[in-house]
């Protein structure tokens, strides 16, 4: 009888064979080879019919998410960041300073190991594989257990676009078999450098693994209509956003919260788009968490399955596209002010904006700090106040959120799908997870004309001020 193979000597072999591929790479690297490289990846997942084929397949093995908006993402996403690194030099001399007389050397970390979830199987790991062939590393992921199918097919897809121009499959590989926690844990332990979205329970293995880890918080993103906003525009891009791929993105918004001077108009606005205000509470909560935990008939589902799942066929009208929940309640107890993953808004009413911002303030404090806030707002100084108040590495202003937090056409954020929440939500990065983070350099240090200031240049002012 043939013994099992084991699951952690399969990995090894995996990771081995990596890291050799990565070693011929870097060793035969240039800037040509690894745009090369990048492109064969991008197309692997914008081609339509296989975008088209992955996207089908992400929705039909995970049960998340719609195929449009999959195909959307899995084409935007990736045309977005490759037109971030296009021009990008990451092989050689990446800089050269007279003034320092420090000439900078681009050079690949070596293995990356990247955990993604399912609820975007195809355009996270794409993305990831992309930013990390583009900076001369080889890179072995890790997915979901329902995620596999989806990057077992885009594996099969960018291994097709190497071979025609000769690179190595070695260089993108997948954990063997289904994956497991232990095998997981193994891929963060001899990795190079880590790179996690998904829950938090990964991100603290991540963040405790011993090795350099890149690992991006929670999304809980709050959103708030002040008295001066274009009622009908905000309406038409919360419900964009809101709706966008069933709400599966971790910058769809999860709470609003609308200044009473223009609450009832707001809800006028909102109706127009196929939003519904539900007064009842407590029966949403019962529905959505009948057992303690989030309703998986109702999580990024279509608006018709999300309404029978919460049992509201009767009472909302026939177009309905999201649920607004009227609420007061914040914290651990009262589950609405947290992420949901559907078509469910928490709904607050806030006296004036300084309330809105208290409000969102406390909501941010319970999930999701560090992450993002939205403002629709035609006062500038709002936008301002709230930067300063609230615990976020980003604010959105008067854009559909969770296409705008991950780069767009229109904003100056770069293209990601993983955004970095700072030391709010416990993160090493407060930016977009982008191609820096997968590179390193060497400096050569030269010297350079002497440049000591004299005590007086530096201290002079505070000495005029208080003396010595």
């Amino acid at each position: 009888m043939t013994a099992s193979p084991d699951p952690i000597a399969e990995l090894d072999a995996v990771i081995a064979r990596a890291r050799t591929a990565q070693v011929r790479y870097e060793a035969n690297g240039s800037q040509k080879l690894y745009d090369s490289a990048a492109k064969a990846v991008a197309w692997a997942i914008m081609e339509p019919s296989r975008n088209k084929a992955l996207a089908e397949l992400s929705v039909e093995t995970t049960g998340l998410g719609n195929v449009p908006d999959k195909i959307t993402k899995n084409h935007r996403k990736t045309l977005g960041l490759m037109r971030d690194i296009a021009d990008v030099p990451t092989y050689g001399v990446i800089s050269d300073n007279a003034e320092t007389g420090i000439t900078e050397i681009a050079r690949p970390i070596g293995l990356i190991g990247a955990v993604v979830p399912s609820t975007n199987p195809g355009a996270t790991p794409a993305n990831n594989i992309i930013n990390a062939l583009k900076c001369g590393n080889a890179i072995v992921l890790s997915p979901s257990p329902k995620g596999v199918p989806t990057m077992e097919r885009l594996l099969e897809h960018i291994y097709a676009e190497f071979d025609k121009i000769g690179l190595d499959h070695d260089l993108v590989m997948i954990v063997p078999g289904r994956g497991s926690k232990e095998q997981t844990q193994r891929l963060l332990e001899q990795s190079d450098l880590v790179v996690v979205t998904g829950s938090q329970n990964n991100v603290k293995r991540a963040y405790t693994c011993g090795t350099p880890a890149v690992a991006v918080g929670a999304g809980n993103v709050t959103v708030i209509v002040d008295e001066t906003a274009d009622l009908k525009a905000a309406a038409e891009k919360i419900k964009a956003s809101k709706t966008f791929d069933n709400a599966t993105s971790c910058s769809s918004e999860n709470a609003v919260v609308v200044v009473d001077a223009v609450y009832d108009a707001f809800v006028a606005e909102m109706a127009k788009t196929g939003g519904v205000v539900i007064k009842d509470e407590s029966r949403i909560i019962k529905a959505l968490w009948p057992d303690g935990h989030l309703n998986r008939e109702a999580i990024a589902q279509d608006a018709d399955k999300m309404i029978t799942a919460l049992d509201l066929g009767d009472e909302v009208p026939e177009g309905t596209q999201y649920v607004a929940v009227e609420t007061t309640g914040i914290g651990p107890e009262h589950p609405l002010s947290g992420e949901k993953l559907s078509r469910v808004l928490a709904f607050y009413r806030a006296t004036d904006f300084d309330d809105a911002v208290a409000t969102t303030r406390r909501i941010q404090l319970h999930m999701g700090a560090g992450h993002s806030v939205g403002l629709h707002s035609t006062d500038n100084a709002h936008a301002t106040q709230l930067a300063n108040a609230i615990p976020t590495c980003r604010v959105i202003v008067n854009q559909a959120h969770c296409f705008a937090t991950g780069g767009a056409f229109n904003n100056g954020m770069p293209f990601s799908l993983s955004m970095g929440c700072g030391s709010w939500g416990g993160n090493s990065i407060d930016d977009n997870l982008h191609w820096k983070h997968f590179l390193q350099s060497t400096k050569i240090v030269r010297e350079i004309p002497e440049r000591e200031p004299a005590l007086e240049d530096i201290f002079g002012d505070y000495w005029a001020e208080v003396g010595k």
